[in-house]
């Protein structure tokens, strides 16, 4: 009954405009949407320098999977459902530490980084501990950024890897730190949260520390782009090319964006004034006037890289009308705090513009509980929010099996 349900929401969905009601609202359909989505997809967990040395580890939950992220003891990043194979008790209960081994806080079964099962108490002597190890997650790790995949048969990381590869590879995001995490609840559906930030629209009348430096267009192209934002495009595209650094937009469908884009006018960073945020800048960077490369995969991840500190924000939805949004800004790995950079100017612009979306994101959810919600049409600028739509419509049809997984592959 819930997928005859949801392809008929699919039959009704009008293209160019925003989704009915439920698949905003319904608990139901938000069930759907984890098994659908987020059991199915690539996920972004962290950067591998969360987890530097070996028995490291990081949690997060996907839906009702707990998952544990860790850095095994030759130095390789492994998953695994956070799930004792005894009676399923939640085995690592903190949302990061370092371990030597694995071990169940319930009955004590030890296991190894790999996942394996080295000790169960109290059990028989034919007790099979290679068949109870840890039950693995799929993994892919890009450019020091750890993807994880729920699926028995993941899909191909082929496409992706090779678009966006060219653009942050050069920022070295696998030799930076943890300068600062930031996480939040937003008191609104995921889809309005990742809606909320596929689009600029919004931007000139609530995000004033953002557009001190954040150019709002979103393509070097735009009709709308004013004169002067051409010239500065053209001018950055010049010395990036000089450089050989991409910046046209990458083909990624309705799956992934990467694109580099300038600053305003004589700005380098996500700070108050302009300047750079930390001054020892990344990778090996002499040039501070890099803009920004923005990246932005489905379901449930976008980033922005900088000269001088890289922004990773995770999404992971929690209940149909809640949502956490994590912030992990990274600098240089050998960047002083107090030194090279000062934690409040590297963070004030988004920790403000995170409460402002939550802000919009929240009062959106609560707009779409009434009654007199119908799905509203996109402007032009909203080009990226019906790119979101048309993929999350093929999910939704593929789990449903019908028609939409076609109409949106086309």
């Amino acid at each position: 009954m819930l997928k005859e349900r949801i392809a008929g929401l699919l039959d009704q969905r009008r293209p160019g405009h925003s989704l009915p009601r439920d698949f905003y609202v319904d608990d139901e359909i938000f069930r759907a949407d984890m098994q659908a989505v987020f059991e199915t997809d690539w996920i972004f967990a962290c950067n591998v320098v969360e987890i530097p040395r070996p028995g490291d580890y990081l949690t997060l939950k996907v839906g009702d999977n707990p998952v544990v992220v860790l850095r095994d003891r030759e130095g390789g990043i492994a998953a695994f459902h956070n799930s004792c194979r005894h009676r399923g008790s939640l085995i690592c209960q903190k949302e990061r530490g370092r371990a030597n081994r694995l071990v169940c806080p319930y009955h004590q079964w030890v296991y190894e980084l790999d996942g394996s099962l080295i000790n169960a108490r109290q059990m028989p002597e034919d007790f099979d501990r290679a068949a109870h190890g840890l039950v693995p997650v799929h993994v892919e790790v890009i450019c020091g950024m750890v993807y994880i995949c729920l699926a028995d048969e993941p899909p191909s990381l082929a496409r992706f890897r090779a678009g966006v590869t060219p653009y942050i590879a050069p920022h070295r995001p696998d030799r930076t730190k943890v300068a600062f995490t930031s996480t939040i609840v937003e008191e609104a559906n995921w889809k309005l949260v990742i809606e909320n930030n596929r689009e600029c629209y919004h931007c000139a009348g609530n995000h004033p520390e953002l557009l001190v430096t954040l150019v709002e267009f979103a393509l070097p192209d735009d009709p709308l782009v004013k004169a002067q934002f051409q010239g500065l495009m053209d001018r950055s595209a010049a010395r990036w090319d000089g450089l050989g650094l991409p910046h046209k937009p990458a083909e990624g469908g309705v799956e992934f964006r990467c694109i580099r884009l300038p600053f305003n006018e004589g700005c380098l960073s996500f700070t108050m004034d302009g300047k750079p945020a930390c001054n020892k800048l990344l990778a090996d960077f002499t040039e501070p006037d890099l803009g920004s490369v923005r990246m932005f995969r489905v379901p449930n991840n976008w980033n922005h890289f900088l000269s001088d500190h890289i922004l990773h924000f995770r999404v992971l939805p929690l209940s149909a009308n809640r949502t956490e949004v994590r912030t992990t800004w990274l600098v240089h790995e050998d960047a002083v705090e107090g030194v090279d950079y000062d934690l409040r100017r590297l963070t004030e612009v988004w920790l403000a513009t995170n409460d402002e979306d939550r802000v919009l994101a929240e009062n959106n959810h609560r707009g779409i509980l009434s009654r007199a919600y119908r799905p509203g049409p996109y402007a032009p600028s909203e080009f990226m929010l019906n790119n979101f739509s048309e993929w999350y419509a093929g999910k939704m049809g593929d789990f449903t099996g019908g028609p939409q997984a076609r109409i949106a592959a086309e």
